[in-house]
């Protein structure tokens, strides 16, 4: 099923138009290419080759609105809880698995995130904890 998808899909899935000079240029690479590689471009079909591919899009590194990455995020947290006393594999484990959620959106994560703001409202409204 794979060699029926181009190999111009593989990148951006734009089809390849070559100009006169590119195709000629296309034919020069061909003919100078070892065996072995020519062999690959004859499976995939010379015709669907594009030796001018685009690079890859670079990796996407998400990040939150404050434009921190989870990594960032979790780093920052865990040496301010540090501060206070707080840690241990358990909160930081937890801590990673809040910004994954947080940073990726995940309806789970915002739900918690949601709860955890009017929690704690809740308990500076009735003087439990103070601001």
């Amino acid at each position: 099923m794979l060699e029926l998808i181009p190999a111009t899909v593989y990148r951006d899935g734009t089809p390849q138009r070559l100009t006169p000079e590119e195709e000629r240029m296309k034919r020069e690479i061909y003919e100078k290419m070892n065996p072995r590689r020519r062999k690959f471009v004859d499976r995939i079909g010379y015709d669907e080759w594009d030796p001018f591919q685009k690079p890859n899009d670079p990796m996407d590194l998400r990040t939150d609105a404050t434009q921190r990455t989870t990594h960032q995020l979790v780093r920052e947290f865990l040496h301010h809880a540090a501060k206070q006393g707080k840690s241990g594999e358990a909160y930081a484990k937890g801590a990673l698995e809040c910004a994954m959620g947080v940073v990726n959106k995940d309806d789970k994560y915002l739900g918690i995130f949601d709860f955890c703001l009017w929690y704690r409202d809740l308990l500076e409204k009735e003087g439990i904890v103070k601001k």
